[in-house]
């Protein structure tokens, strides 16, 4: 893979949990005309400590340039970029289906085993089925149900999870936290 090449990159990155960070970083996809995929942001391993995933495609010299100015926000502790091999990933997906022509032609099960999903909600009016998977799987899935009367769908960003052992963010925070006891011992000499 060349840098002049583009593809789908994942943005990871940790935050503190701080209002207007969201506008601030895309602002920064923007100037560089690069649109985001999609994002998701919650809670991770570190107390207190917000992640960010980010999805965009670009190339490699654009993403890592954008890495490098979100990660001069006054907020943002550390920023990684991923290609696809280096990280473990899923997003879900939610379906809302017409019950009746499930029903009607008593696919549900088949098409609920074949998609490895699972049924969330069955009314009358509707069943709810889920989808845990890559973006290839949900659309599988997608195109399998719009015949079924699609009425919704929705699906999320990416939930990542790196191939290192542990949170790469946390080596960050150690090297950090050394440096500023070392700062406070060497201002206030005893």
């Amino acid at each position: 893979m060349t840098d002049n090449s583009e593809h789908l990159f994942t943005l990871c990155l940790y935050s503190e949990n701080t209002v207007g960070l969201v506008s601030r970083v895309s602002v920064i996809f923007t100037r560089r005309c690069v649109n985001i995929e999609s994002i998701s942001v919650g809670a991770c391993s570190i107390e207190g400590v917000t992640k960010w995933v980010i999805t965009a495609k670009t190339t490699r010299r654009s993403m890592e340039k954008i890495a490098a100015q979100v990660e001069r926000c006054i907020d943002v502790l550390k920023v990684f970029v991923f290609d696809d091999e280096q990280i473990i990933y899923q997003e879900v997906a939610l379906y809302k289906v017409a019950t009746a022509l499930l029903l009607k032609e008593h696919k549900i099960e088949d098409i609920i085993r074949a998609h490895s999903a699972r049924i969330l909600d069955i009314t009358e009016e509707y069943t709810v089925i889920e989808k845990t998977g890559h973006y290839r799987e949900t659309e599988a899935l997608l195109a399998t149900l719009r015949p079924y009367g699609l009425k919704q769908f929705e699906r999320s960003g990416r939930v990542i999870v790196t191939k290192s052992t542990e949170e790469l963010v946390t080596e960050f925070l150690e090297i950090q936290s050394r440096r500023l006891e070392q700062d406070r011992l060497d201002n206030n000499p005893q």
